[in-house]
């Protein structure tokens, strides 16, 4: 059962606010991901990290010069038709909420996993976008992740 769209509304504002579209979907999402050039999907959510750590950091990032043509968000727990095609570009990785992908021309260039945005503040976010953004401008055509991240072990 989707989360109540008043609830959530204030979360999906955070983007939309800083440009982002909201696709509802999966005929959206194939139309925004397969266009010429980088798009950036955020898998929004309601949970912690994506109100401490991915939606500031998603809002600071696309401040970067090299920021995406297009900037896109589906909300995990709300539209979920849309939510589950676009994570079904993000292969070889396991559903994520909150997660940010880069994709160029349906092809995904780097992905910010849950886990990986949970070690990092806003700041580190949009530094982390950043840099995907650039190696994606340099015509960086690595597979995903093209933005690796050495973070610390959960081990003790």
């Amino acid at each position: 059962m989707p989360y109540d769209l008043r609830m959530i509304q204030p979360f999906r504002d955070e983007l939309t606010q800083a440009g982002f579209t909201e696709l509802h979907t999966a005929s959206e999402v194939d139309a925004a991901v397969n266009q010429k050039g980088l798009t950036l999907v955020v898998v929004n959510s309601v949970c912690g990290c994506a109100a401490g750590q991915a939606r500031p950091g998603v809002a600071l990032a696309v401040r970067h010069p090299l920021c995406p043509e297009r900037l896109v968000t589906v909300f995990a727990g709300q539209d979920l038709e849309a939510t589950a095609h676009a994570r079904s570009y993000f292969t070889g990785y396991a559903p994520s909420s909150p997660s940010i992908g880069l994709m160029r021309e349906g092809k995904l260039v780097s992905l910010l996993q849950r886990h990986e945005i949970q070690m990092m503040d806003a700041r580190g976010v949009a530094a982390a976008l950043g840099a995907a953004f650039e190696a994606a401008a340099s015509g960086d055509s690595t597979p995903a992740p093209a933005v690796r991240l050495n973070l610390p072990s959960a081990r003790g």
